[in-house]
């Protein structure tokens, strides 16, 4: 049977290919998959420990079988358009410079009293490095999928009005913005808690991330954990 398979981020230049089909055999597993590459790249194994993985834009076990058609993407832990949603809730992935102050006043209604903004730029320096830019790349469709779904969490859990998660891809200078969260409610608190939420659960879940640029080199930044759910299954076969 034959899959698709899909290298992000640093896994990406470790084995010099964004995507490629695999044949395999039936009955093969998401872990087998990941084994024949890393038989292939070392230093691709080598990341076992942090890698995430998906099966058709959701992350998924490792012992997961596959079946033909698949599409399954390997995914470095996570850094990281269109208009979909309730109730206008803006979700985008853009490429130009991210528009805030036209972007927090749409948001707001008349039944609203508070919108609270995150928006995060892009720092000077690194570890003591100087950076020069940034740059920033996503597994596109997972992660509409996921910045919809935290959207779903959000309504969920807080009284709000409306959402909007902007992030931005592609180079990036200093000073410029990486990601904007806006949230609009009638009452501060549920605004101030559901943004925070948006921003926490976005850097762990959604598969976005950042290259780091300086004189004479670069870095591939260091993500948060993949969800337990990609990972539970590996620290099984591994312990």
């Amino acid at each position: 049977m034959r899959v698709r398979v899909l290298f992000f981020g640093q896994l990406k230049e470790i084995v010099g290919l964004s995507q490629e089909d695999a044949e395999l055999s039936e009955g093969a597993r998401v872990e087998d998959l990941f084994e024949r590459y890393g038989r292939r790249f070392p230093r691709l194994a080598e990341f076992r420990p942090s890698v995430a993985a998906s099966l058709n834009q959701e992350y998924t076990e490792w012992r997961t079988p596959l079946a033909a058609g698949d599409e399954v993407a390997f995914l470095p832990p996570v850094s990281g358009g269109q208009q979909v949603g309730v109730a206008e809730d803006v979700f985008l992935l853009v490429r130009e410079p991210i528009r805030s102050r036209e972007l927090v006043e749409s948001l707001k209604g008349p039944e609203d009293g508070a919108v609270v903004v995150f928006d995060g730029f892009v720092r000077n320096n690194f570890k003591g490095r100087q950076t020069l830019y940034l740059e920033y790349e996503a597994y596109e469709p997972m992660a509409y999928q996921k910045m919809r779904a935290i959207g779903g969490e959000i309504r969920a859990k807080y009284s709000i009005h409306r959402i909007a998660i902007v992030h931005r891809l592609g180079r990036l200078e200093i000073g410029e913005t990486s990601v904007l969260i806006a949230i609009s409610s009638a009452h501060r608190a549920a605004a101030f808690d559901a943004c925070r939420y948006a921003i926490d659960t976005l850097k762990r879940t959604v598969p976005i991330w950042k290259k780091e640029y300086f004189v004479g080199g670069a870095v591939w930044a260091e993500g948060e954990a993949a969800p337990q759910k990609a990972i539970s299954v590996q620290d099984e076969s591994t312990s």
